[in-house]
């Protein structure tokens, strides 16, 4: 099986070392990721707004390996206030509503304090 590495473009990906997302055979792993808008480098400041901005990014990666949305089986949510997370929901719901994926909520500290939230996913390519 080949492995194939998905870049966003992001500077992080570069001075951290990763990938935004790994492709091994036909799953699709794709890293934490965050309300940045990669081709600018900015981060806005409200929770929704990155929240919309973390699954654009994600789709965007996913489309990239071949994958959708529809394809994710397992989502990660990991927010600083743990009490700031049912403000998400909605957003969350219009992107995976009708998916369902398997999912999990942390509430921890991120690396930089303008993010408000990241999201990570594994998503199995259908045939």
């Amino acid at each position: 099986m080949n492995r194939q590495l998905i870049s966003s473009g992001s500077s992080f990906e570069r001075e951290i070392g990763y990938s935004r997302a790994v492709v091994d055979g036909d799953w699709v792993f794709v890293s934490g990721t965050t309300g940045f808008d990669y081709r600018a480098m900015t981060i806005a400041d409200d929770l929704l707004t990155q929240t919309e901005q973390c699954l654009q990014n994600i789709k965007t990666a996913l489309e990239q390996a071949g994958a959708s949305l529809r394809d994710v089986v397992r989502v990660t949510y990991i927010v600083p206030k743990g009490d700031d997370f049912p403000q998400c929901w909605p957003v969350l719901r219009k992107y995976f509503g009708d998916i369902r994926p398997a999912a999990t909520m942390i509430s921890a500290g991120l690396a930089d304090p303008r993010m408000r939230i990241e999201i990570e996913v594994t998503a199995r390519r259908r045939s």
